[in-house]
């Protein structure tokens, strides 16, 4: 979006990570490969893994850590929060042979088009088509969506 946009109309990325996580620009790429829909403010938290399972344990009735949760939100101007599992993160992205910092890329973008409403499990492989499509904009190889394949 250019700087004369009004400020309704851009996606707006706050990023808190507890912990010895840093995640310095990760606001920003999301925001600048964003679907042009996603619009209002987002919060990404990356937190311990304990405290991602007690929120999958509460909303999912799953009592394990997961990757990454999305939480929309219900007032106008916010979508919502992601909530990233740190530990979690760091041993997917051992795995992929990437860096953190991809991996955390990987999962918010991910998290950030469950916000706008994608469903990879009910939508015909829409989420995935448009994440790979994001994904190449933003320089990233591979998403979660094609790593659970």
């Amino acid at each position: 979006m250019a700087d004369g946009d009004p400020p309704s109309r851009r996606l707006r990325v706050a990023v808190v990570a507890s912990g010895a996580v840093r995640a310095p620009g990760l606001g920003r790429w999301l925001s600048s490969v964003a679907p042009a829909r996603a619009r209002g403010d987002v919060t990404i938290a990356i937190v311990p893994d304990q405290r991602v399972r007690l929120l999958n344990r509460q909303y999912r009735r799953t009592d394990a850590p997961t990757d990454v949760l999305s939480f929309p939100a219900a007032e106008r101007g916010n979508l919502g929060d992601i909530v990233i599992a740190a530990g979690v993160a760091r041993r997917q992205a051992a795995d992929a042979g990437h860096s953190l910092r991809t991996e955390l890329r990987v999962l918010a973008l991910h998290g950030l088009l469950h916000l706008l409403g994608y469903d990879h499990e009910h939508d015909d492989g829409r989420m995935a088509r448009l994440e790979a499509r994001l994904r190449r904009r933003g320089g990233l190889r591979e998403g979660l969506i094609e790593r659970a394949r």
